[in-house]
């Protein structure tokens, strides 16, 4: 076996079997519009950068319960965030959802863009390095979007981003000019649709994994209940460890 492919196994073993949570707890900022946004931080020091989690629709920030703890030893502070389209997973509801709600604003998949911008401010600030998106489902699709032009993005992970937006969005136009490292991935069975959405992308770092099982769709992929989890997490780490 190759030494780096050994080395990376037992590194991912450790990873994904990991049962210690770093210090956790819930934060809240203003959006853009000034609804009130909550969020989970996992925090490691002041040194390292920020890792914004933004989860998929009708969910909430604890799409990432089972997962932050495993980014952040990558080498991230993480934020997982509620986003003002979304619901209750993991019986944590989504507070940002319901804030938006009760100010009578609207909750659509593109007014959640806002959002993760307003997270990516908040990181920036706090050491002023530049911050990676993990973005799921519809918010992989918004990580993507803010991604090409905002300059305090590093990075993009996406896990099954696509065409949520009807006319009001064009994605694939939208990051075509996208010219940094770019993960991507979903199900099997979104694999092809995906790999005409990202074809015009610009970045020389660009990879797309595809599973070879059924796989899942968003960043669900990643948790221990999906029997594939295991080689999503190895993709993902050689990916992080090449742009690093």
């Amino acid at each position: 076996m190759n030494k780096t492919i050994a080395f990376l196994s037992v590194s991912l073993i450790i990873l994904v079997n990991t049962s210690i949570l770093r210090a956790q707890k819930t934060i809240t900022f203003p959006s853009k519009d000034g609804i009130l946004i909550t969020a989970d931080l996992y925090f490691i020091s002041d040194t390292l950068p920020y890792m914004i989690l933004c989860h998929q629709a009708d969910y909430s920030r604890a799409e990432y319960k089972e997962t932050a703890p495993k980014f952040t030893k990558f080498g991230y502070n993480c934020i997982a965030v509620d986003l003002r389209s979304g619901g209750t997973t993991n019986d944590i509801p989504n507070e940002t959802a319901f804030a938006a709600k009760a100010q009578n604003k609207p909750t659509t998949y593109l007014d959640a863009e806002q959002d993760i911008i307003a997270a990516i401010d908040y990181a920036f600030a706090l050491n002023k390095k530049k911050v990676v998106l993990v973005g799921s489902s519809y918010s992989a699709s918004l990580a993507m979007k803010i991604g090409a032009v905002n300059t305090k993005v590093k990075f993009v992970i996406a896990f099954s981003p696509g065409e949520y937006f009807g006319e009001q969005l064009n994605l694939k136009k939208s990051i075509a000019l996208y010219d940094k490292p770019l993960f991507v991935t979903s199900s099997q069975g979104g694999a092809e649709v995906l790999s005409k959405l990202i074809k015009d992308v610009k970045s020389k770092k660009k990879q797309q994994f595809i599973p070879t099982d059924k796989g899942r769709h968003g960043s669900s992929a990643l948790w221990t209940t999906n029997p594939g989890y295991h080689e999503y997490w190895l993709a993902l780490t050689l990916f992080i460890r090449s742009v690093k």
